[in-house]
């Protein structure tokens, strides 16, 4: 199936998500879904939209605020051949649930010799932008990227969310689907008909000769943006766009770099034991003899995540550090650094609700 086509209709991000589930449970009767908003007014910021309606609240209903218990219920549901996708408004209150994820279905099925899969997905939502800081705003993929046994999914497109989507919900492992609150309003090309992407399989956004940028989640609009801007100067940059991050790509990684010598990694996360440290040890390790010059690595600054415009504004790294990075990468010397404008809010973006 071919990615673009002018022919194909439109939807935003959350709508494509909202189509997947839809088709999911049109096929599925062993699929529900559940979650705190599933069924409230919002509709997990619509994406969850007509699913209790059409389907009955047994398939689409929302859950006691009781993170650990009911995270619980669902890998029991998975244990007795149901597929459960359960969703979380915000990523920082999946802490509640380590223990029944990273303890009981990130393992069962090792433990058991492979008798008993644990087919649950997990969505969470990611993000920045309207003021929820410290404790509403944290991306901790490379939490559960860490663990054996777990599959870690960051979609950046609408084509890419409900493929992705899908085959997460029909895969036989525990996987944690995350989604950037930011993307939801970008629209894309998604087919109308059921479709999936394998999992771990990145995608080469955009073809380039001299530097290689890995990114993932929305880090992936921000690359296709600098890569855009590099080239004014004359500097062709491959985009990878990750799309999973645990189990990693690295083939795809390792031969773009092959070719270009020069690694970037943006990454939607802290710089420390995180996922740009991950990709980048793994080249350094597999393919140094290639490299023209040091990995560098964009990532958040080392502080939890602030909660105003203007201190968002330095802490999230954007297309600007990008192009800044690979010029400095590049062209050997001091590159004066473009000094980011004030922040400005983005009316376009409602925020949680």
């Amino acid at each position: 199936m071919k990615r673009k086509d002018s022919s194909i209709r439109q939807l935003t991000y959350c709508q494509a998500i909202n189509e997947a589930l839809v088709q999911l449970l049109e096929r599925h009767r062993n699929i529900f879904i559940m979650g705190l908003g599933v069924d409230d007014c919002g509709r997990i910021f619509g994406s969850t939209r007509g699913l209790s309606e059409r389907f009955g609240k047994k398939r689409a209903f929302e859950i006691p605020i009781s993170e650990n218990a009911v995270t619980g219920v669902a890998i029991g549901a998975s244990l007795c051949g149901m597929r459960p996708i359960m969703t979380h408004q915000r990523m920082d209150f999946m802490f509640y649930a380590f223990d029944q994820i990273i303890n009981h279905a990130a393992k069962w099925h090792y433990m058991f010799g492979g008798q008993f899969p644990v087919p649950i997905t997990i969505r969470t939502i990611i993000g920045r932008g309207w003021g929820q800081g410290a404790q509403h705003s944290q991306s901790l993929h490379s939490l559960f990227a860490h663990i054996p046994g777990l599959k870690v999914v960051m979609p950046s497109t609408p084509y890419d969310v409900k493929g992705l989507l899908i085959s997460s919900v029909l895969d036989d492992n525990p996987v944690i689907f995350i989604e950037h609150r930011r993307l939801y309003d970008e629209k894309g090309a998604v087919p109308e008909e059921f479709y999936s992407i394998p999992l771990g399989k990145a995608r080469i956004v955009k073809k380039g000769r001299d530097i290689t940028i890995v990114a993932n989640s929305q880090m992936v609009r921000e690359a296709e943006k600098g890569a855009k801007e590099l080239l004014k100067s004359g500097i062709d940059a491959e985009v990878i766009d990750l799309r999973t991050i645990r189990p990693l790509d690295e083939d795809l990684i390792f031969n773009s770099v092959k070719k270009t010598g020069r690694l970037i990694v943006a990454d939607t996360g802290w710089r420390n034991c995180g996922i740009a440290s991950e990709v980048s040890s793994s080249v350094a390790e597999s393919v140094f003899e290639y490299l023209k010059a040091p990995i560098l690595r964009i990532t958040f600054a080392d502080t939890p995540t602030p909660t105003s415009a203007a201190l968002e504004k330095t802490f999230y790294p954007d297309s600007e550090d990008i192009v800044y990075v690979a010029k400095r990468l590049i062209l050997g010397k001091k590159i004066k650094r473009k000094k980011k404008e004030r922040a400005i809010l983005d009316e376009q973006f409602k925020g949680p609700f």
